[in-house]
């Protein structure tokens, strides 16, 4: 594989996603890159659509989903390296007006 080649981009070193760069089936090896330019295998567990989000570490039910070194929303089940993240499996806590900063007295 040519180094200059990858699937998947991982921007932060503590994201727990990466965003594909191609339309990618179930048990496809995919190539998944970080800023450094350091290119990891990972075996895909499902169909992921181009420009959607896969799963490069271990993110449990309730923890963060983090992208782009944000938090972009919160495990609703566990999910594992290599499985596609989107709506069916976590919740968006952007934009969420019932959602408040921890310790401003109007928590949920």
């Amino acid at each position: 594989m040519d180094d200059n080649q990858f699937t998947a981009l991982k921007i932060k070193d503590e994201d727990n996603v990466a965003t594909l760069f191609c339309e990618a089936v179930a048990l496809q090896v995919v190539q998944v890159r970080d800023r450094q330019g350091r290119v990891q295998p990972l075996t895909l567990l499902q169909d992921i659509p181009y420009g959607h989000k896969v799963a490069v570490a271990h993110i449990r039910k309730g923890k963060p989903v983090t992208k782009y070194g944000e938090q972009i929303g919160v495990a609703t089940c566990d999910i594992r390296p290599g499985e596609h993240v989107h709506v069916h499996n976590i919740e968006s806590t952007r934009g969420r007006g019932d959602w408040k900063e921890k310790g401003d007295g109007n928590e949920v």
